[in-house]
């Protein structure tokens, strides 16, 4: 399928790998120019240099944290006017809610909550002047089914995804279309976070526990970086105009709901 968005530019944050890496590709593959955002430069650099050979399109890799605001004015500079926006940020660790202090919820909020807010505040207007846009928030399936290890994510997560409601609603008349994507497990570095206390409670190894975790997954498996990346590439379409303010579970069917 031609997804219509060849030669618009896009901002993938935190696109060296994982999630946003598949992300990365998808867009690259539809003919998007990317500015690529990630901490570390070594791997950054090397991803942006791979996509760009792979896809014949423009990848500016802008090293900085984009959760924070010096980290988002390097994106920004960088980027100029952008037609499509990725937010995605590392989720919190897992632990206890006893665990967890004031400073511990203020990181989490600040990375993701805040952050995407900014970035959405930063670029969505000027896609409204122009009349077209997407802007796609990578957040987690728990904000559908809350995972009890994963609290701060939680809390973090519903907030932007209450701030996104209301938002998308508001700017979708001006031919910009805003959702979230809420992934479940997928085989990425995030993996070796979840999989590994596991593992250590058990005795067991990590494949060992990802084994069992994969137990309760409907489909079996876990999910591939490249599929959801396909997802949200086809959510910054033309072809997604109409999709407003949804949150999209990709979780191979782990969490049991009708609606």
């Amino acid at each position: 399928m031609d997804l219509g968005i060849r030669g618009k530019r896009a901002i993938v944050c935190a696109g060296s790998k994982g999630l946003g890496r598949g992300s990365a590709e998808a867009l690259a593959e539809a003919g998007v120019d990317i500015v690529l955002n990630a901490r570390g430069a070594e791997v950054l650099e090397a991803t942006a240099a791979e996509i760009a050979a792979r896809y014949g399109v423009s990848v500016t890799p802008v090293a900085a944290d984009i959760t924070t605001e010096a980290g988002r004015a390097a994106v920004l500079a960088a980027a100029g006017e952008v037609d499509i926006l990725v937010n995605n940020a590392g989720g919190p660790p897992p632990g206890l809610w006893s665990d967890w202090g004031h400073d511990d919820f203020l990181k989490a909020l600040e990375g993701n909550l805040l952050a995407p807010v900014a970035m959405i505040q930063a670029v969505v207007p000027g896609m409204m002047a122009r009349g077209w846009g997407r802007v796609v928030n990578i957040t987690s399936a728990a904000v559908k089914a809350p995972i009890a290890q994963l609290g701060l994510s939680n809390t973090a997560r519903a907030g932007l995804t209450g701030f996104v409601a209301g938002t998308a609603r508001q700017i979708a008349g001006s031919g910009v279309a805003m959702n979230n994507l809420l992934p479940g497990v997928h085989a990425t570095d995030r993996i070796v976070t979840l999989d590994g206390p596991v593992a250590a409670a058990k005795g067991i190894t990590l494949a060992e526990a990802g084994k069992l975790r994969q137990q309760n997954i409907p489909a079996g498996r876990y999910g591939t970086a490249a599929e959801f990346g396909a997802m949200c590439a086809f959510l910054c379409s033309q072809h997604a105009g109409f999709i407003i303010g949804q949150n999209i579970l990709l979780d191979g069917g782990a969490a049991n709901q009708t609606l």
